[in-house]
Formats: C-alpha cells, sequence, structure tokens
C-alpha cells in the first residue's frame, strides 16, 4: 500500500505564477477492438457526430473523430486494442446532460439497448445524478446532472452533506441540499 495521506493532498494547491492555465477538458482519445462496432455504439446509441475519418493507411487500425458540440471532436477512437479495455489506467469517462430529465432518457434508452448498467443515483463527493455503464469495449462511461459548482470563495459541500442513492429514484426523493430534483416530465419514473 501507498502512504497516501487525504489530508496532505487536500492542501494541493496551483502554484503562484504558473505561466499557463487548462481552461477545459478537451478530448479523450480510447483504443478500440472494433472500429466500426464502436463507432456505431458511439453515434447511434450514445448520439455523437462523424467529424472525420482516418483509414488505416493513415492510423493504425482507422480512427474515428465524434463530437457532441461544435468541438470538433471530444472523442476519438482508433481501432487498435487487442481485446477489451482492463480500465487499469482509464476509470471511467463522464458525459454532462442539460437535465435531469436527460439522465432518466439516458438509463431507459440504454436498457433498451441492452447495454448493462453498472450504477445509478448520486454517489458521493460532487453530488451529480448518473448512470454509469461500459461501452463495447468495456471502457466504463457516465452520463450525468447536476454536479456541485464551486464558487468564487472555493469552498465545496462538506462530506456530511453527501447522500449516496442506488437508484435514480431514490436520488430525486432524497436530494442534497440545494438540488432541485424536480423532473420536467414526472411521467418518465412511471414508465
Amino acid at each position: 500500500m501507498s502512504d497516501f495521506d487525504p489530508e496532505r493532498v487536500r492542501q494541493l494547491q496551483r502554484p503562484r505564477g504558473l505561466p499557463f492555465a487548462i481552461g477545459k477538458i478537451g478530448h479523450v482519445v480510447l483504443n478500440v477492438a472494433d472500429l466500426e462496432r464502436s463507432a456505431r455504439f458511439y453515434t447511434e446509441v450514445l448520439g455523437f457526430q462523424i467529424s472525420d475519418v482516418y483509414p488505416e493507411d493513415m492510423v493504425p487500425g482507422g480512427m474515428v473523430f465524434l463530437r457532441c458540440n461544435t468541438d470538433h471532436h471530444g472523442i476519438a477512437l482508433v481501432g487498435s486494442a487487442e481485446g477489451a479495455a482492463a480500465n487499469a489506467e482509464l476509470n471511467h469517462l463522464a458525459f454532462e446532460v442539460g437535465s435531469l430529465d436527460d439522465v432518466v432518457r439516458a438509463r431507459d434508452h440504454l436498457r433498451r439497448h441492452g447495454v448493462v448498467i453498472d450504477f445509478e443515483g448520486r454517489r458521493r463527493a460532487g453530488c451529480q445524478l448518473a448512470v454509469e455503464f461500459r461501452d463495447p469495449d468495456n471502457h466504463r462511461l457516465e452520463i450525468y446532472w447536476g454536479i456541485d459548482q464551486i464558487g468564487s470563495d472555493g469552498h465545496v459541500r462538506p462530506p456530511s452533506e453527501w447522500k449516496g442513492a442506488r437508484s435514480l429514484e431514490d436520488a430525486i426523493a432524497d436530494p442534497v441540499r440545494g438540488q432541485d430534483t424536480t423532473l420536467h416530465d414526472p411521467s418518465l419514473l412511471r414508465r
């Protein structure tokens, strides 16, 4: 085991005078075993759009660039994996949606497409409501809404206010302080 000290790590800060600032997470590139199968999953199941495709003579295994907004790509897939992902280096990749209703709709859509769901509800830190699942290559993915925002004072929600929930229904019924879990379409939970 390591000598990981959560309190020591919690004190780490951005150095003063750092000559640059990262603006956002730009994109993720995943190695996949079957490029067409994975491109089909990310387009037809998750709704990404293809921006560009490289043939195998440009990148061994081929490459597909996919977007979910105006950035050229948020995800790229490279057909070079030899098998399912071990999830040893990458724990998971998360996608934000615009409403809690969208999380419920995403869960139901994933179920209809036979996608195995690993978790749904609310974990702890961040307090977002989410559904977690795997792509065809075993990469862990998350669709979420309502992640805590950090104000200019830098304070985060204390652990005493975290509320885990093991279903979307339970998370919606018992929100954390300040989180409005009112669905625009309450009938989503009765389907």
